[in-house]
């Protein structure tokens, strides 16, 4: 029988229209840690993460708005999540 993971880290990551910004701020730091600006971080449990969607999802308008959730398992496999629109931002428009 393999390992059970007892618990899940997670980072999450959000780009929402300031009308919603304040709420979902809120919901963020109910089951995770603030880290920076809107960067969130912290170990969570497989249900708490499962509330923590639901409740983002009862906030944001998923064709405008932006919220990436990076799993991590352990530290070798991790999965990414995204609600709402992704942006195609690569970042090579920063590098001159």
């Amino acid at each position: 029988m393999g390992e059970k993971i007892k618990y899940n880290y997670a980072f999450l990551f959000y780009d929402v229209n300031e009308k919603r910004v304040g709420r979902v701020f809120k919901v963020c730091k109910k089951y995770l840690s603030h880290f920076q600006k809107s960067v969130f971080r912290g170990a969570i449990t497989p249900s708490n993460l499962i509330l923590l969607k639901k409740d983002l999802n009862n906030i944001i308008d998923k064709e405008e708005d932006f919220i990436c959730i990076i799993k991590l398992l352990n530290e070798k496999v991790y999965g990414e999540e995204i609600l709402g629109v992704q942006q195609n931002n690569t970042g090579e428009d920063l590098i001159i």
